[in-house]
Parts: C-alpha cells; structure tokens; sequence
C-alpha cells in the first residue's frame, strides 16, 4: 500500500503535474494539501481527470484558500469533513478530511501555519491539534486499528535535524540584484516552539508514530523549501510533512523517501535535465512551476 501526502500549494495550477506524477507512480492513496478549491470547482475540474486515473476521490474546500483532498484507488467509504470531536463549533478552515481507504482510516490534514507566537492564529494552531488528538481518540482508537494521518503539519518535530541552521550562512544568488549575497535566515518560530513539539508528541502517545523519524532517527529529508532566496539549490528546506501511522501500520513499513525530483525548479531543471522542462508544460506550452513542498511517499506491506 503506498500512501502520498503532498501540499501541492493550488491544485488548479499544478493539476498537469499532479495529474503525471499519479500517471508515473500509481500512488494508492494521496493526501492533498493546499488545494485552494472550493467543492464544485475541485468536482468539475479535477475530479474527472482523478476518474480517468482510476482514483476515487473527496474534497474538502474553500475560494483561494486552504483545502485538502484524498484521491484513492482502493475506495473512498464514510467520507468526513472537518472534525468530529464532540464541540459544537466547526473548524472555520477546510484544513481536514477524512475517509476509509481499504481498511485504514486516513485523514489529510493541513495544520494552521501560526504566523507568530503572539498571533491568535498560532491559539488556533494550538487548538487545531488538541481537535486531532480528540477526534483521533474519540472515532478511530489508534492503539487497536490501522489509521494514518498524512499531510503538512507545519512543524518541525525533530530539533536540528528538522531544520535548518539559523546560524549558518547560506550564500545565494540574488536574481534582482544580479549578485551573490551571503545570509542569515531565522526558523519560522511557530514550528519549532516547544508547544508545537508536544502537540506531535501527544500524538505519539495516543499511539500515532511519526513512521520517517521511525525509520530514520538520525537521517535529514526535508519536504518544504520556500521559493525566495534559492533555498532548494541552498539546501534550505524543513520537515514538516508527515505521516503518521498507527502503530499496528507502522509497524509494516517497508519505506518512506521524499520525492525531491518533483520540487526542482525550473532553473536547476535547464542546467540539470532539460527534458522535464518540456514534460512539464501544460496544454499551452507553460512551464508548471512545482509546488515549494515534495510529496512525501510511503509503502507499507499492508493488505485488505
């Protein structure tokens, strides 16, 4: 069973894309984050080139903003969106949707980014958590059945290997003023804060295991690099996509890697491998600019 989260950062922009790479790498399950759809715009657009595919596939979207998605080839049963955690009050933001591929319960999860620490966007973030927690508890009691959690969870949960260094200086090229600058970058404070990390770590004990870190306890593989200031080329990036698995899946992992081909961009491509220029270009000969997030695969030996 392979199950993808990718934030594809505007579905409508990036469908050729996200439309090869399903063609390619038959994914079984994929979490889509970021899709920036409303429902009747995801239902006539991107739906029927999923059908075509042979995938399955529930939205959950709002104009411009947010949205996530699961596109799946082994069913979609009791589809769910936002959280059933036993408050009365909805998430304002399509940043979760659920449903059962097979036999796991998945959800696609676009966690709040939190902007500050002092913001009331980073409460929100705080607050979205405990509801994943609650509802994972509540409906899908992890410690007994297969449940996966995938997407862009906007935190850092390893210190360090996580992240990049703050201190470091990253020389770039700055394509404005046409010359190379040496610089200092400072981590986004809202993913890598102490109450982030115990947010993931409660998640942990309610039996949900971050299955890279797993795997990979000492191993670096980032899955977001910004667009500015050439942080791919600069090696510049974060983890901050996960899956998470519940541990009677994790533990039949058999691997996870990040798909970094598919977040080159289009200047490395001209240098490097001139051939995915003209592959990625739509029906109108434009070159589809990757999303700044990989998507993140896993394959776990896991059946009906």
């Amino acid at each position: 069973m392979r199950i993808v989260t990718w934030n594809v950062a505007g579905l409508n922009a990036r469908l050729h894309r996200v439309k090869l790479w399903i063609k390619e790498n038959q994914p079984d399950v994929l979490c889509l984050q970021e899709t920036k759809m409303e429902d009747e715009v995801f239902q006539k657009k991107a739906q029927p080139v999923f059908e075509e595919l042979g995938y399955e596939s529930v939205h959950n979207g709002q104009k411009s903003w947010n949205g996530v998605a699961i596109i799946s080839r082994v069913g979609i049963d009791d589809p769910q969106k936002g959280f059933d955690d036993g408050r009365k009050d909805p998430d304002p933001d399509a940043r979760i949707v659920w449903a059962t591929c097979s036999n796991i319960r998945i959800a696609s999860c676009y966690i709040p980014n939190g902007r500050t620490l002092e913001d009331e966007h980073y409460k929100y973030k705080l607050d979205w958590f405990n509801r994943l927690h609650d509802d994972l508890q509540k409906n899908s009691e992890p410690s007994k059945n297969p449940v996966i959690t995938a997407g862009d969870f906007n935190v850092c949960p390893r210190p360090v290997l996580d992240e990049w260094d703050p201190e470091q200086e990253y020389t770039n090229f700055d394509w404005k003023l046409k010359k190379t600058l040496t610089e200092q970058f400072p981590l986004p404070e809202t993913h890598v804060s102490p109450e982030m990390r115990r947010a993931i770590k409660k998640l942990d004990d309610l039996g949900m295991k971050d299955v890279f870190c797993e795997r990979f306890p000492k191993e670096k593989a980032d899955t977001y690099w910004d667009y500015f200031k050439n942080a791919f080329s600069d090696k510049r990036g974060l983890r901050i996509d996960l899956v998470l698995a519940s541990g009677v899946l994790a533990k039949s992992l058999e691997s996870i890697e990040v798909d970094t081909l598919e977040r080159t961009p289009e200047k490395i491509l001209k240098k490097e491998n001139k051939d995915l220029i003209e592959k990625y270009k739509d029906a109108k000969g434009k070159f589809v600019k990757p999303s700044d997030h990989a998507p993140l695969v896993a394959s776990f030996d896991w059946g009906n």
